[in-house]
């Protein structure tokens, strides 16, 4: 058996395979989303989601201090208004008192200097048809119509201290109309983290539960059809001409050849999300015994990292940061 390569050499220890591991794993590469909602005491379990919660203002500021001990790279809050404050135009996503803007100003009072507070700029929480965006006469999303809005929203975040503002609505044109309007604003430090390639995906399922989605329909006209590769490279672009300073790719887990793509293009951070359907998948499979939690959730960051994100959206980001702190 003279002349034989022998790959195995270099996996024969843990310390051998730490040492020439390809891809590393970090609590830095790792955001949290959290949910904030009004009028809650106490902090309420997502059914669909084990273990997520939507927080009160109070749990969420700890939750947050427990990520940033951690040693998780950022925290990006989505919010959860009260059913009655919901309309057409999705006024409270703006409203200074809105939850949303309440809890990104508890966050940067709170761990702002140790940490990136994320706001997620869409409508959809906030309008009581559950869309993206503002509607037509006719009942569609008008793309220029909700531009207004996203704009008005961006500044408003800005203001409640958001670091970078997740543009995840799909609206053509959204990442320009905001950085130009931010940028009027003398916001000219707020970053933008464009969704460049977001999927129409089963995959949302409990994240509706999470936000107390109100959706009529589907979201088919503006997000992604799971058919298409190419179109992705092209939204990339677009927002790359916009003035995107981090771009990102959702969901994460069935399309990491989109992440690939996306990731050997990109002259700016890629981020991917492993959204909830993605994390009640596995965290079914491990209550019914059938695979290992701890194994499956590294093994999952790990390759939506391989894949090329820089960053990656998870709801495991305290709990993996802890144990990569701590193997």
């Amino acid at each position: 058996m003279s002349g034989i390569e022998r790959p195995r050499r270099l996996r024969r220890t843990p310390a051998l395979r730490r040492l020439v591991a390809e891809t590393s794993l970090e609590p830095r590469h790792l955001v949290l989303p959290m949910f904030v909602a009004d009028g809650l005491s106490e902090p309420r379990e997502i059914g669909s989601m084990p273990g997520v919660f939507q927080h009160s203002l109070d749990s969420l500021r700890k939750a947050a201090v427990e990520a940033v001990e951690a040693g998780v790279g950022g925290l990006m809050l989505f919010g959860v208004p009260k059913p009655e404050d919901k309309d057409p135009e999705g006024s409270q996503a703006s409203a200074p008192a809105g939850i949303l803007n309440r809890g990104l100003r508890a966050l940067a009072a709170e761990v702002g200097d140790a940490t990136v507070v994320m706001a997620d700029t869409c409508l959809d929480e906030f309008t009581d048809h559950g869309h993206c965006g503002v509607l037509d006469a006719a009942g569609a999303v008008d793309n220029d119509a909700t531009l207004l809005r996203y704009v008005e929203m961006a500044l408003a975040q800005a203001d409640a201290g958001a670091d970078l503002l997740g543009t995840s609505g799909m609206m053509d044109g959204q990442v320009g109309a905001i950085r130009e309007a931010l940028d009027e604003a003398g916001r000219t430090d707020t970053a933008i983290l464009a969704y460049a390639a977001k999927y129409s995906s089963a995959f949302y399922g409990p994240f509706r539960e999470a936000v107390a989605s109100s959706l009529q329909g589907d979201r088919r006209t503006y997000q992604q059809d799971a058919a298409n590769r190419r179109e992705s490279i092209h939204e990339l672009e677009l927002d790359l001409e916009q003035g995107a300073d981090i771009v990102m790719v959702k969901p994460a887990m069935a399309y990491l050849d989109i992440l690939r793509d996306v990731a050997d293009r990109s002259p700016v951070p890629v981020a991917a999300y492993q959204i909830s359907g993605e994390y009640s998948m596995i965290t079914a499979a491990a209550e019914r015994g059938w695979i290992d939690r701890r194994a499956a959730i590294l093994e999952s960051l790990t390759g939506i990292r391989r894949a090329g994100a820089d960053i990656v959206l998870t709801y495991w980001a305290t709990e993996a940061a802890r144990w990569l702190w701590r193997p």
